[in-house]
């Protein structure tokens, strides 16, 4: 059995503002994404699907993985989305057993609106996140009040 060493102080307030930073992305991202018409699982399945490594298309099976949802529950989603024109589905030449997910044109479109956003939101709040992510390694005190004063200051 490993015992775990007790956080400082310190780590637990990094650890609450790296969650609270987190939960304002995720939450920009769940507006963001109803602002273009789709809700936040429809958005997060068309980034699953681009975002898959080595190629652009998906199995169900893969893409509940990535959403960590039933594959019932993923089946239903895409329905939804291939009837919205946000993806199509494409029989496996390997396998005909297996159906592929794809981005239509539209859910491209889209998903690069969304993606652009997305990156100019982390561009802003990264600096903050590597900041809180070092200080719950180290429990460094004084970058608490150096992140406390900028967020005062973008405040104003």
């Amino acid at each position: 059995m490993v015992t775990q060493k007790k956080l400082s102080k310190a780590q637990y307030e990094s650890l609450a503002a790296f969650r609270y930073a987190l939960r304002q992305f995720l939450r920009f991202s769940e507006n963001a994404a109803q602002e273009a018409g789709l809700t936040p699982q429809q958005h997060q399945a068309l980034l699953a699907i681009k975002g898959f490594p080595g190629r652009d298309a998906v199995t169900v099976g893969e893409l509940a993985e990535r959403l960590q949802l039933r594959p019932n529950s993923t089946v239903e989603l895409v329905d939804r989305m291939v009837d919205l024109s946000l993806l199509t589905r494409e029989q496996s030449s390997d396998d005909r057993r297996q159906v592929h997910v794809l981005l239509t044109t539209r859910g491209e479109q889209i998903l690069d609106n969304l993606s652009s956003a997305h990156k100019a939101q982390l561009d802003k709040i990264g600096p903050e996140l590597k900041q809180l992510l070092e200080r719950l390694g180290n429990g460094d005190k004084q970058s608490l009040s150096l992140l406390d004063a900028k967020r005062a200051e973008a405040r104003t």
